[in-house]
């Protein structure tokens, strides 16, 4: 039977296979393309000059023998490189490169074993706050579904969540965008999703990381002129977890690396998750190709938690930590910290360490004092119920009379005012602001921000209000 390229590498394929762990065959060899067979030389594509030094450098016996079996003593190899064509040029670059002993097969000196990977895929290049060689998922366990209670401020975020880790690439939630305010759980879901992956999928290779690391090794890669190796050890991650990616706001180089391995990662049924502070409509100075991708899955708000759901994160947080405290403290501490769940949790703490230090009985005295000094204390966001609450009052109206359809022109300034100061002073999103402000959509708050920016130069009696409520809202 006449032999083909494309036969050869499948014969040699199965050889291998049967000799390394299935991960390092998935990285290495699974992207390889049989090309030709000329004079018992066989060519290979691989996608970039590191593919083929680390081929070189780590199964060149693995590869003389498989080579050997399938086209005897004198077969040759030959590497084709193509760069990807995903950075603007025009030809796709290709470079044809002999195995280092092409002449003579069988001398190649390797000092690793066939098994040498362990089925764990190497870093190829050391990074910055990546602990060592191994790509480790820099995930913590202890943020998991468990203890990542449902309520109705998250049951979208955590149901689409669960989906993806079920079935990671395989969902029409990629990419899995969460976003909302600071301390409503975006990194702690985002931990999750990708430890109950971890628990199912041992095999795939997941990777955490927030968007300011991402940046600081994408900068010293292009110090180091290994900006083609950065690219390639983020595309050979099976779940990418971006955190906060609000902070590649404004870093276009970033942005178009990001864009580059997201449609890589994308375009091979990876899953992409990111976290923000904001919706992708709110997002300022990111490119809109990247905000584009950022739509095609999920986008799924964390909102501010019902009292429902903080008494039972409070009760929850009290079982694990092996606390006993009454209901009524407990129910005092949820009426009172509504902000948020990273504030609710150390409210909680706070107490617990006040009797344990003081050696004091919990009760809802203490509970009332490390309320009141942790509320003081603590810088607290102020929340949009508490914006138009202070402009209403300003303008002598209810919060009703605000937030109505009427157009009387001092009701529509006092409206767009609270929509300007929840802009400034909440990380609420411009569609969340409307929602909450008499039900409008997110185009309103942003002609509401347009306007009072524009009254504040051209109205001097306009001024004296934004001034006003600046100093109200900043006591």
């Amino acid at each position: 039977m006449h032999k083909t390229a494309e036969s050869s590498w499948n014969n040699c394929l199965s050889f291998i296979k049967d000799n390394i762990q299935p991960q390092a065959y998935k990285t290495w060899f699974e992207p390889i393309k049989p090309l030709k067979l000329t004079d018992n030389a066989l060519s290979i594509q691989v996608p970039s000059k590191f593919f083929y030094e680390w081929l070189e450098e780590h199964y060149i016996k693995l590869l003389k023998i498989a080579l050997t079996k399938e086209l005897g003593e004198t077969a040759r190899l030959v590497y084709v490189i193509k760069m990807e064509n995903t950075y603007g040029n025009k030809k796709p670059f290709t470079e044809s490169i002999p195995s280092n002993q092409q002449e003579n097969f069988q001398s190649q000196q390797v000092d690793a074993p066939l098994n040498s990977l362990n089925g764990q895929l190497k870093n190829p290049f050391v990074i910055p706050g990546i602990r060592n060689l191994n790509i480790e998922s820099q995930l913590n366990p202890n943020y998991n579904f468990q203890n990542f209670l449902e309520g109705d401020s998250n049951r979208l975020a955590r149901s689409a969540g669960i989906a993806v880790a079920n079935k990671p690439g395989g969902t029409s939630f990629n990419p899995l965008l969460i976003f909302g305010n600071v301390g409503l759980g975006k990194t702690h879901l985002a931990h999750a999703i990708g430890v109950k992956i971890k628990e199912k999928f041992p095999d795939r290779t997941v990777l955490y990381i927030s968007a300011e690391k991402f940046t600081q090794q994408y900068i010293e890669s292009v110090k180091k002129n290994t900006r083609n190796d950065f690219i390639h050890f983020y595309q050979i991650i099976d779940i990418l977890i971006i955190d906060d990616v609000q902070f590649l706001s404004g870093k276009s180089g970033t942005q178009d690396v990001f864009f580059h391995i997201f449609n890589h990662l994308h375009q091979n049924g990876k899953q992409v998750i990111i976290t923000s502070d904001k919706a992708p409509v709110d997002m300022q100075d990111i490119e809109q190709r990247l905000l584009s991708r950022f739509k095609w899955g999920l986008s799924a708000e964390l909102q501010q938690p019902n009292y429902e759901t903080r008494f039972s994160i409070l009760k929850n947080k009290l079982y694990r930590d092996g606390v006993v405290i009454d209901d009524d403290i407990v129910d005092y501490i949820a009426k009172n910290i509504k902000s948020n769940i990273r504030e609710l949790e150390g409210a909680i703490i706070s107490l617990i360490a006040q009797s344990s230090f003081n050696k004091l009985e919990v009760t809802i005295e203490l509970a009332k004092e490390v309320v009141d000094k942790f509320v003081k204390n603590t810088k607290r966001e102020v929340s949009i119920d508490y914006i138009q609450k202070v402009v209403s009052e300003y303008f002598q109206m209810d919060v009703e009379t605000l937030q109505s359809k009427t157009r009387k022109r001092h009701i529509v300034q006092a409206r767009q005012l609270a929509m300007y100061f929840a802009k400034k002073f909440t990380k609420a999103s411009l569609a969340s602001i409307g929602s909450q402000i008499g039900k409008r959509d997110h185009a309103t708050v942003l002609h509401a921000c347009k306007t009072v920016d524009n009254l504040s130069f051209t109205d001097k009696q306009f001024r004296k209000y934004v001034e006003d409520l600046n100093k109200k809202l900043t006591l």
